[in-house]
């Protein structure tokens, strides 16, 4: 068995990213959390910690860190089963349950359901933001709990949990279309208008050109916008055509100030929830409550990928499983 202060000063550096703070939010001075880690590290038998700024795991590293936020979580479940309401209080010292999240699903349906897990629990939450089709490397490094993520597969270790699909509508504003795409949506169009994009791992509007337009290999001159709501309002200022989350744009489609680049197409992205396989009233919580919220807004995670209020002209697609999601 581990020494629990070394496992904790291990947490509070990749927690907090340097030695000054770890030893300043555990009321020790700097050279304790130093010599924690090293002898932990000598106990181990290799480098856990790389120093740098901010500090970070080694692949070793990575397998205690998890470990020891397992530890952490599970001993807050039982301060909670032992004191009900008592470790879970505002100002204790729980640690904040931290899961990593899609912009899109953040803008959309996931604070309602983190809201009621807090108002459950009592606990704090922290939120790592990254693509979708990334989210599920901060589980394998250990850095979350859980991800919202394009993955079906579990990383090992983890469960996996339908939530349902994203639909994504290629829009832009009618006056966008009548300057750019004059003769329709051609190769030639779409390789001079300029798109939106949300980052350099944004691939979905090039696979809605492949999928739906048949049209592969094109280079897209393109805005870089890494927000979901700076995106919609990128799009209605007219800097580009992109793909937009639908719940985002839904009344902008409804009053005409944001038209389909090609009616009645669309495209779903399936999402999942991927979390430790640990036995936890507190990961339990979470899921009842991401899991939930999700049905109301994504579908049914089992069946179609419609969501329940709302679908656009025309059929849409299947859900898309691919690792190389959007957000």
């Amino acid at each position: 068995m581990r020494d629990y202060t070394q496992l904790s000063a291990l947490v509070a550096v990749l927690r907090e990213g340097s030695f000054e703070r770890a030893a300043s939010a555990l009321h020790v001075t700097p050279s304790a959390i130093s010599q924690r880690i090293k002898q932990l590290e000598e106990a181990v038998g290799g480098v856990l910690v790389l120093r740098g700024k901010p500090c970070m795991p080694t692949s070793l590293g990575e397998r205690y860190y998890r470990h020891a936020l397992q530890v952490e979580l599970l001993e807050s479940d039982l301060a909670e089963e032992l004191a009900p309401g008592q470790g879970r209080a505002p100002g204790t010292t729980a640690p904040p349950v931290t899961i990593a999240v899609n912009n899109d699903s953040l803008a959309t349906w996931v604070l309602p359901a983190l809201a009621t897990f807090a108002k459950e629990t009592g606990l704090c939450v922290k939120l790592e933001v990254d693509d979708e089709a990334h989210t599920a490397e901060w589980l394998r490094t250990g850095r979350v709990l859980g991800a919202i993520t394009a993955e079906a597969v579990p990383v090992q270790g983890c469960r996996v949990e339908p939530l349902g699909a994203m639909r994504y509508r290629a829009t832009a504003t009618p006056a966008y279309l009548r300057r750019w795409f004059p003769r329709g949506v051609t190769r030639a169009a779409l390789s001079a208008a300029p798109a939106v994009l949300y980052n350099e791992k944004d691939a979905l509007e090039r696979r809605f050109i492949e999928r739906v337009l048949g049209l592969g290999d094109l280079t897209l001159v393109a805005h870089g916008i890494p927000s979901s709501t700076a995106f919609v309002e990128a799009t209605l200022l007219g800097l580009g055509w992109g793909m937009n989350a639908e719940p985002l744009v839904i009344e902008h489609l409804r009053r005409g100030r944001l038209v389909d680049l090609v009616e009645g197409e669309s495209m779903s992205v399936a999402l999942f929830w991927q979390h430790w396989r640990i036995e936890s009233t507190t990961l339990a919580a979470l899921t009842r409550a991401l899991t939930s919220q999700a049905r109301l807004h994504l579908g049914d995670p089992n069946g179609s990928a419609e969501p329940r209020s709302r679908r656009p002209k025309g059929s849409a697609p299947a859900p898309e499983r691919a690792r190389s999601a959007r957000r």
